[in-house]
Parts: C-alpha cells; sequence; structure tokens
C-alpha cells in the first residue's frame, strides 16, 4: 500500500494540473473570440437597422442610440429594445424590437421601424417557427411580402385596413397560411399605435441599452 500512494499522489497532481491547463485554455480562448463575437453581433445589427431605415435619414449610430423599451400606453405589446434615429440631433425615425406571439408555431420576432410621421419605415422577420413552404414567406429571402408595409400608414383609429385581404384588409395572406401573416399585420399596427402614443417618451429617454452602457 505504501508504495502505490507515491504514485496516486503524482497521479493526483498531474490531473490536477491537467485540469488547470484545460480551464486557462478555454479562459484564453474565451478572451480571444468575445470581441469577435461582440463585433460580428454589432455588424449584424447595424445591417438589420439600415435594411429597414434610410441612411440618409439619420447621422447618429442607431445601434448606440437605444433604450429598454418604455411601458407606455400599451402593456399587451412585447417590445424589448428601440433603436432611434436622429439627423442633426432631430429624430426622424424608430426601430422597434418586438414580438408577435400568435403565430402560427409560436413567436414571430419582428424588426418594425417607424418614421416620425408615423409611416413605415420597413419591417423585418428577425426570428421564427412559421411552417416552411407556407408561414416562412415572412421572410425577405423567401418573399417579398414583408416588405409591403413600407410606407404605410394609420389613418386613425377605426382605420380598417390594417388586416389581411381575408379580413378586409389591404395585406394579402398566404395560400394555406393566414394565421402567419394575420399575426405580423395585428403587431405591425399595433406598434405603429404604440409609437404614435409614446414618440415623446421613446425620444426624449437617455440612451440605456447600447454598447457603452
Amino acid at each position: 500500500m505504501s508504495e502505490l500512494t507515491p504514485a496516486i499522489s503524482k497521479n493526483s497532481k498531474i490531473l490536477a494540473l491537467f485540469a488547470v491547463a484545460c480551464t486557462a485554455t478555454v479562459a484564453l480562448v474565451q478572451l480571444l473570440t468575445e470581441d469577435r463575437i461582440e463585433l460580428q453581433s454589432q455588424q449584424q445589427l447595424i445591417q438589420q437597422l439600415n435594411q429597414v431605415i434610410q441612411k440618409d435619414s439619420h447621422d447618429n449610430e442607431m445601434f448606440r442610440d437605444c433604450i429598454i423599451a418604455p411601458t407606455g400606453k400599451d402593456t399587451e405589446l412585447l417590445i424589448d429594445v428601440i433603436y432611434r434615429a436622429r439627423l442633426n440631433n432631430m429624430p426622424t425615425a424608430a426601430a422597434i424590437k418586438t414580438v408577435a406571439p400568435d403565430g402560427y408555431s409560436g413567436n414571430i420576432e419582428l424588426l418594425i421601424a417607424l418614421n416620425i410621421d408615423g409611416s413605415v419605415s420597413g419591417v423585418r422577420t428577425l426570428l421564427h417557427k412559421e411552417t416552411p413552404g407556407l408561414g416562412d414567406k415572412i421572410e425577405l429571402r423567401k418573399s417579398d411580402w414583408i416588405t409591403t408595409f413600407a410606407g404605410k400608414k394609420v389613418l386613425d383609429k377605426n382605420d380598417n385596413r390594417w388586416a389581411v385581404k381575408k379580413d378586409g384588409g389591404m395585406f394579402d395572406q398566404f395560400t394555406g397560411a393566414t394565421i402567419t401573416p394575420r399575426a405580423v399585420v395585428k403587431t405591425v399596427r399595433k406598434t405603429i399605435d404604440y409609437f404614435q402614443a409614446n414618440q415623446k417618451v421613446i425620444f426624449n429617454t437617455a440612451s440605456n441599452c447600447g454598447v457603452d452602457q
């Protein structure tokens, strides 16, 4: 037994050193890749924002000029972050990350950009689980349907055009998939109403979610 003790002790030390080395390696790799991952995420966000808000309508860094969405007057909306666009320090538009909770297969994450006059600057689908070949037409790479929101406004609180054509509205539904576009249209409309009711708070709140926060 006494002959085995030194060997066991030696092996234990080797295993301990190996564990320390592995931990250090993992920590080093994470440190080296952390900045790269953050940069890629930042570049992806900038690309998304530039898709829905025209470049000539702002001169600020929108990915830095953002806020965690205030509750406002519509607590039913699942809003995450709001990115503000400004030109010469004057508000011009906002891109709102929100969720349509009633898609056919669950949540549909959207980026909805609105001009200061309440018109839609652009809409993009960020994430969804809708049926391939049917509901996935809300993706720009599958269909240009999501671009049909651009330029449209809500005329008044009784504007019933904000629905799919099957429900008497102005937006096309998809063959065999009405629930998905209906959910998106509903959320875009509600986001416009929210934006119109809360513009002052949205643009006057100090940035609290940018990369430097």
